[in-house]
């Protein structure tokens, strides 16, 4: 579901004076194909996975020296570590030997500077040398220094931790919707990671971005989100997405304004914020209790007055795909007495449960051999700009 707006909307003119900002004539869908075939998902890997800034995490989950995490992108296994004078880095998850795996845990911290292989025990320094083998000669022609570990391109911004496994990465900015400028009102950088929770999903990592991008399933399978957020049980995501939205612009109703309800001041169970407000927010941006940006193809970041919480996408095979969630509070939030994490991420769960399961349920659909191409309605304009993105980067 698209809790945002975004500037890269299709306007259409209704009854000759009214604007919609919604799909004026019916749209295809991606082929089906897309989202099962093998050698397409090696397709997509290749062209927006493999060349695209993925973000991993937080930066706050990697503080200490010699910490790591290993994930995984599609096929291929990415460690980041922080070495002993806080640089970060990035190494594929393979020894230059015969190609083991390095990190065999998922995360944790290193006894001492060295990277050991787990098969033949070559060590390699934290920033990515050859320092010893376990042979008791080496060859006269081999060279140490030959036989580093492959780095990959890593950036830490506004506290987020990104790679691109490109040999000539763009601008990390570049991958973000217009309007990001904006998340600076929200001082991410400082944040602590207070809550993770991960799920794997048994679908296409574009089912979920579509189910991200429309409200149309909002009152059938959120009916606690729809209460919180009182816009989305009219099916929209968007104030514009109704053809009538002019008769009501003047409108304080939460339904017509896309606000929380008039009770609720967070993303909560409860609807109550569970800490101080950010300093920096504008009175609009207090008011409409959240704000969205992504980071195609890999992470959306929803902002509240109180709390950050960020949603990482990762693929995992043509019709598998990774979640992790990560609640980002202001340090003295965490020390509250009566600070009450499960208000918080209790309620975001459900909501992610409620989407997982619909995911799962589209991605079964598209087996159909009847099946071919689907059709988009004009409040699903947010997904057909996706499919536009997903096109431009697939093309030949």
């Amino acid at each position: 579901m698209n809790k945002k707006s975004t500037s890269n909307k299709q306007t259409h003119q209704l009854n000759g004076n009214e604007d919609f900002d919604g799909l004026s004539v019916s749209e295809p869908s991606l082929p089906a194909d897309w989202y099962i075939s093998a050698d397409w998902y090696e397709h997509e890997l290749e062209r927006i996975f493999y060349a695209s800034w993925l973000y991993l995490c937080h930066g706050s989950t990697l503080a200490e020296p010699r910490s790591f995490r290993r994930f995984r992108i599609g096929t291929q296994e990415i460690v980041l570590l922080r070495d002993d004078q806080g640089i970060l880095r990035g190494y594929y998850n393979n020894c230059r030997h015969r190609g083991s795996l390095l990190c065999q845990q998922d995360e944790g911290r290193l006894r001492s500077k060295l990277l050991v292989c787990p098969y033949h025990q070559w060590a390699y320094s934290l920033d990515g040398e050859l320092k010893a083998t376990s042979s008791m000669r080496e060859p006269i022609d081999f060279d140490k220094s030959d036989y580093p570990l492959h780095c990959v391109a890593v950036k830490e911004w506004r506290g987020g931790i990104f790679v691109s496994l490109a040999d000539n990465p763009s601008e990390l900015t570049d991958s973000f919707d217009r309007g990001s400028d904006k998340l600076n009102h929200w001082p991410m950088e400082s944040l602590e990671v207070g809550h993770r929770w991960n799920k794997v999903m048994q679908c296409n990592w574009k089912v979920f971005w579509e189910n991200f991008n429309e409200c149309l399933h909002c009152p059938n399978l959120h009916p606690e989100l729809c209460k919180l957020v009182p816009l989305y049980g009219r099916r929209i995501s968007g104030i514009r997405d109704a053809p009538d939205w002019p008769i009501h612009s003047d409108s304080d109703d939460p339904k017509y304004t896309g606000g929380l309800r008039p009770d609720a001041r967070s993303w909560t169970s409860s609807g109550k914020a569970c800490g101080p407000t950010f300093p920096n927010l504008t009175p609009q941006e207090i008011e409409q209790g959240q704000s969205y940006f992504t980071s195609l193809p890999s992470v959306f970041i929803a902002c509240h007055v109180d709390y950050v919480r960020t949603v990482r996408i990762l693929p995992l095979g043509p019709e598998q795909t990774a979640i992790e969630v990560e609640w980002l509070f202001q340090p003295e939030t965490l020390l509250q007495q009566d600070f009450d994490l499960k208000d918080v991420t209790e309620f975001s769960i459900l909501v992610m449960m409620q989407d997982a399961a619909a995911s799962e349920l589209n991605q079964k659909g598209l087996h159909s051999r009847r099946f071919k191409q689907g059709v988009l309605m004009p409040e699903e304009h947010h997904v057909k700009s996706f499919h536009d993105w997903v096109r431009e980067k697939t093309k030949n």
